[in-house]
């Protein structure tokens, strides 16, 4: 039987565990960065400054100080709540908040199982918005059959599972965590070019 995607992940070296859940945040950043936009609350920079000193602090570890608490408090100060906005975009803009929160957490604590949780909130947030778009007027059977089956759910999966392809690549072959392969997979970000719902990444991010 095969592994399911968070189980690929809990049996990966917490190194690369920590690429995979920068990978699946960065993925999501850009969702937050929209709903700023349209909506002027919030601040992406605490975001995409937790992001880029954990991208260096993964591959150089003790060289690099990095605060996850004081950057957790920033993201706190600038995550949206659902009750103050009435449109769809505040949930994916909570969900990239809120993994980015709980993968500085497990940086903090040497612990794995927040990174895994990165990769549940992004297929949740998934099938969150599919439940409240395409889903919205259907009954729970074929709403559950939606987000099983819609092609942005199953490429989500897909995604994951080639990212764990990729670093189980490199943990088979010994390479530990270097700014080569940190480089690799911002690329690869951008170069996928959409966020974990659809949304067209800007490519100067």
């Amino acid at each position: 039987m095969a592994l399911n995607t968070f189980q690929r992940l809990r049996d990966l070296e917490f190194g690369y565990q920590a690429l995979a859940a920068l990978y699946l945040c960065e993925r999501m950043y850009p969702n937050y960065e929209l709903f700023h936009q349209v909506t002027k609350f919030g601040d992406p920079q605490p975001l995409r400054g937790a992001l880029n000193a954990c991208w260096d602090w993964v591959w150089q570890g003790k060289k690099v100080k990095v605060n996850f608490a004081r950057w957790q408090e920033k993201i706190d100060d600038v995550t949206p709540s659902e009750h103050g906005h009435d449109m769809l975009g505040v949930y994916p803009a909570m969900d990239a908040c809120t993994a980015i929160s709980i993968m500085l957490q497990g940086f903090l604590d040497n612990n794995s199982a927040d990174l895994v949780s990165v990769a549940k909130i992004s297929q949740a947030g998934v099938a969150k918005f599919l439940e409240l778009t395409e889903g919205a007027e259907l009954d729970a059977e074929a709403r559950r059959k939606l987000i099983r089956e819609h092609e942005l759910a199953v490429y989500e999966v897909e995604v994951q599972q080639a990212l764990i392809d990729f670093l189980e690549a490199m943990q088979a072959s010994k390479a530990a965590p270097s700014q080569a392969m940190v480089r690799q997979l911002q690329e690869m970000v951008v170069t996928e070019g959409i966020t974990n719902i659809g949304m067209e990444r800007d490519s100067e991010a």
